[in-house]
């Protein structure tokens, strides 16, 4: 891990610390809040007690505007019970069922419970990978990709392998782009465009649980910008969000997001080598950035995705602090 990735990490786990004690300090206030204290708990207070205490102070202003406008469309959340409200941090091994949510608060007695995805400084909807020994028809929509695709980026990915023991840095590699980036991309394409063929519904519906991170739970992502702004966006995919208490209802109210019936284009976005866009019908486009995530190369490449439209009933709402 290098260091940008390493602060990276400790400014998203020190976040999701500060949001975790912000809903216990605004709700406890009202009604009987527990913390699950588990590892993730105390990798992220840790996280939070090393970075500098005006730090500290914006991610709790942030949290505070972000959880406030939560609370609006939850009110659950705050209803006067003799029940407690338990809230934790989700272990990092969870992502990989597919569901991204960090912060969990639930109602026992109620069976009820929502999630929030927190992030620090960025949107993105995945960092997924790229390799040789990596499936993303499998891990994505339980497509296994064909021989073929293998086939194609076998080389490309065993010449990083060789790159890599002799110790290049990215930087030093003059056909970045043309050589490994370009290949990797066009076969990525043409093994998606196949598997969409093969499996039309599948894919369409597969493309958006997996981006979304949701694996059949709906959640809020939270996001922490360095602007003193902090983003709330309701992926209520489920229509299990913004549901009224027994004396409230919501105050925001939040729409079923409508999700894609078909594909429209995978293709190059204009002018670029490293990424390529997703089109979709009822106003879904994704965008998909290929790079590489180290300085030395490493026989992988990274994604970074990014949501570029989204339906018109999907929404967010940008709080200052």
């Amino acid at each position: 891990m290098n260091r940008s990735t390493e602060q990276s990490m400790i400014m998203g786990k020190a976040y999701e610390y500060a949001c975790l004690q912000t809903i216990h300090d605004k709700v406890s206030k009202i009604r009987p809040v527990t913390i699950e204290e588990n590892s993730s708990f105390a990798v992220a207070k840790q996280c939070f007690e090393c970075v500098t205490e005006t730090v500290q102070q914006d991610m709790l202003k942030s949290a505070a505007a972000g959880i406030d406008v939560i609370i609006q469309m939850e009110p659950k959340i705050i209803e006067d019970g003799r029940d407690a409200l338990t809230i934790f941090l989700q272990p990092d091994n969870i992502a990989r069922t597919g569901d991204i949510r960090d912060v969990i608060i639930i109602r026992r007695d109620i069976k009820w419970e929502i999630g929030i995805s927190v992030k620090h400084n960025h949107a993105a909807l995945k960092h997924s990978r790229l390799s040789q020994h990596i499936d993303f028809g499998n891990e994505w929509f339980g497509l296994p990709c064909s021989d073929k695709y293998f086939s194609a980026i076998t080389p490309i990915f065993n010449r990083l392998i060789e790159l890599k023991h002799n110790g290049v840095a990215w930087s030093d590699l003059p056909d970045k782009q043309d050589g490994v980036y370009v290949p990797v991309l066009d076969a990525f394409i043409d093994e998606f465009n196949s598997l969409f063929k093969l499996h039309n519904d599948k894919v369409t519906s597969g493309i958006i649980a997996y981006l979304l991170g949701s694996n059949g739970k709906d959640y809020y992502k939270l996001i922490h910008h360095n602007d003193h702004k902090t983003t709330v966006m309701p992926f209520n995919v489920c229509g299990t969000l913004n549901q009224s208490s027994k004396v409230s209802k919501p105050q925001i109210s939040i729409p079923k997001i409508k999700l894609p019936t078909r594909i429209i284009e995978l293709a190059y976005k204009p002018g670029s080598k490293t990424t390529i866009v997703l089109t979709m019908d009822n106003g879904w486009a994704i965008s998909f950035r290929i790079h590489s995530a180290s300085t030395i190369v490493e026989p992988s490449l990274k994604f970074d995705i990014q949501l570029l439209g989204q339906p018109a009933d999907m929404f967010y709402i940008d709080v200052e602090w």
